[in-house]
């Protein structure tokens, strides 16, 4: 199941056929291929994060920001903003040593996305 979704300042792809490098994520004017492990943190964590927000929202004075973020081994994703719109950033944690972001205003398009490549890459039949 090869995947790819873009909007005006993202890119996130998927090909399980691709060697060493099957993701993909990108912003306005860059982007990075990822490794199966990468990707599937990637995926994982933002989604993680997009949840937390959520459940911040109660929490938190109107106009208040926070900043939330998770790690793994491979790859630290950090959300910033206000509980209802929030910019997403990444930081590679080995290798290349990688990072990019995305503005709030992209984020609930992205994260669509990621929900859907994280429930593909889930299915049956991409674990065959």
């Amino acid at each position: 199941m090869t995947y790819f979704a873009s909007g005006d300042r993202w890119r996130l792809g998927y090909n399980p056929s691709a060697q060493v490098f099957c993701g993909l994520v990108g912003g306005d004017g860059w982007a990075i291929e990822l490794t199966r492990a990468e990707i599937a943190d990637f995926l994982r964590l933002s989604l993680q994060l997009a949840a937390t927000m959520i459940d911040m929202a109660a929490e938190l004075a109107d106009q208040e920001k926070i900043t939330c973020t998770l790690e793994s081994e491979l790859i630290l994703v950090e959300t910033s903003g206000y509980a209802d719109r929030y910019g997403l950033y990444f930081q590679l944690q080995t290798g290349r040593k990688a990072e990019g972001s995305w503005s709030a205003v992209d984020v609930p398009e992205l994260l669509g996305a990621i929900a859907d490549l994280n429930q593909a890459m889930q299915s049956p039949q991409e674990k065959a």
